[in-house]
């Protein structure tokens, strides 16, 4: 019988915890805005304008964190066991998981800035890198269910490689115009779409 150390209930119920710290403290980085001088309707409509670019950040962050969670979710119900590598690997991810809400705060400051958003981006790209060795270092060590096929193996293996495709891509993108840089994370969502 395996020890709990060697099956997978520990490390997921960490990985939703982290996911489910991650996806709340993004929205505290949304702050009430204050009005200065008459407290006017029009007044609140201006400035709800200028939080546009944090609201939409702030939603775009958290349908990523979603999609990782799923990506997790979906893997480790395929991972049956894990050893101390594999585990220190996952705990890699999640403290690239758990840095998503100061990338997204950054970004939603700043992001009309290269450096801010190529922080966000760099911070996803760890993410996707992580989350597909993860994947490898599982099949690879045979921990994964034995009624896995080989073609599924692989399936997985290029749906985990379109995060860090569209981090580079929004790299790319930066030196366009860093505004521009977020449009890169659509494609994970139009992409995957093929591979099921």
């Amino acid at each position: 019988m395996a020890s709990q150390w060697e099956t997978t209930k520990r490390i997921e119920t960490l990985v939703d915890g982290i996911f489910a710290i991650a996806m709340t403290l993004l929205v505290l980085n949304l702050s009430i805005p204050q009005l200065t001088g008459s407290v006017q309707d029009a007044n609140l409509q201006v400035v709800l304008m200028h939080l546009t670019p944090k609201l939409f950040t702030y939603a775009m962050s958290f349908m990523l964190l979603a999609i990782f969670w799923r990506v997790n979710h979906g893997q480790f119900y395929y991972i049956k066991r894990i050893n101390t590598p594999l585990l220190w690997i996952t705990v890699t991810w999640l403290l690239f998981v758990a840095l998503v809400p100061f990338s997204t705060s950054l970004t939603g400051e700043y992001g009309h800035l290269q450096s801010a958003q190529i922080f966000f981006d760099l911070n996803l790209l760890a993410i996707g890198l992580l989350a597909a060795l993860i994947w490898y270092y599982a099949t690879e060590k045979k921990f994964t269910d034995k009624k896995l096929s080989l073609e599924d193996i692989h399936k997985i293996r290029k749906i985990n490689m379109l995060l860090p495709t569209a981090s580079l891509l929004a790299i790319g993108l930066t030196f366009i115009s860093p505004s521009w840089s977020p449009l890169a994370y659509a494609s994970i969502v139009i992409t995957e779409r093929f591979f099921k």
